[in-house]
């Protein structure tokens, strides 16, 4: 049975007369990092900060481990851990003179165990008692992912966690974020990576100009997009001949390139065998066959022109 950490439903934010969020409902599960994509400007933030009370909402309601943000404040905030921007530190001090300075501030006592185990869990055992003006900008993230776990919530919150990180960054702290699902930690994290939510997220959600225009699990959004069609790349000789050969054919297929001993062809999957017998039966000797994955990216390029294709109508 799913346990949802996080639900939230009909979030409106409205400025100046303009809506800025407009009716934006979804839930995050335990143990499910969910995303938030969308460019710049689209929201995103604007729905994390009314989430975690950083701004009033026009409208809407915010449920936190089954804590209604307006009826039980108290509760809902102390079952949520956020990163909102950078995270900020005492910068003369050690990493675990801030967390402790931190601790101070919590509702309940923080017991020594749980300093240890989350310091473990964030992989900053070596370092925990150096100077914070010492560590690199992945090093800090997960300083704050530890300050934001201290209180044990059911739900982090992060938004654009990975800015400014370099690529070993991201990586590192993409493990990190896995391992805390695995864990039963759920995991609320906004981006315009499209390419590094793919590998970080369970679910997402698409948000354009305000509005959340689509939500599903990745590997149901990147199989969809390869049952439809699939790119596929043929290897061969005769590529102008090849190229003819399906140009006067029944198949419904694309061609989107041809080179030199390659050719690359939009395709259902189920064609694939049909088009390589067919230049088989041609005498042309093909070397190879690659299916070239869909990405998020490609997903996410699709499902926005949708959207903006039915606003106009």
């Amino acid at each position: 049975m799913k346990v949802t950490a996080l639900e939230v439903k009909n979030l409106t934010k409205r400025i100046r007369g303009k809506n800025i969020v407009d009716d934006v409902s979804f839930t995050v599960e335990k143990g499910e990092i969910f995303g938030l994509l969308g460019p710049n400007g689209a929201g995103k933030t604007t729905i994390i900060r009314m989430v975690v009370s950083l701004i009033n909402r026009t409208n809407g309601k915010v449920v936190i481990n089954n804590n209604d943000l307006d009826v039980d404040f108290s509760n809902a905030m102390s079952s949520l851990g956020a990163i909102v921007e950078n995270p900020e530190f005492y910068k003369y001090m050690s990493g675990y003179k801030n967390l402790k300075h931190y601790a101070r501030m919590a509702i309940n006592p923080i017991p020594e165990e749980r300093f240890q185990e989350v310091i473990k869990l964030v992989g900053l055992e070596s370092a925990i008692h150096q100077k914070v003006k010492t560590y690199s900008l992945g090093m800090r993230q997960r300083l704050g992912v530890a300050q934001a776990l201290l209180h044990k919530p059911a739900i982090l919150i992060l938004d654009e966690p990975t800015n400014g990180l370099d690529p070993q960054g991201i990586r590192e702290f993409r493990d990190y974020l896995h391992l805390l699902a695995r864990e039963g930690i759920s995991v609320l994290v906004s981006s315009h990576l499209l390419s590094e939510m793919q590998l970080m997220c369970h679910r997402f959600a698409i948000i354009e100009k305000g509005k959340l225009i689509h939500v599903a699990t990745m590997d149901d959004t990147v199989s969809e997009e390869e049952v439809n069609s699939r790119q596929v790349v043929f290897e061969l000789d005769q590529v102008k001949e090849a190229v003819s050969i399906l140009e006067n054919s029944d198949l419904s297929l694309t061609v989107e390139s041809s080179k030199e001993r390659e050719l690359i062809i939009s395709i259902p999957k189920e064609q694939i065998p049909i088009v390589n017998k067919l230049f088989v039966e041609h005498h042309l000797s093909v070397y190879g066959i690659s299916v070239t994955k869909a990405t998020l990216e490609d997903r996410f390029l699709e499902i926005t022109q949708q959207n903006r294709e039915e606003v106009k109508k």
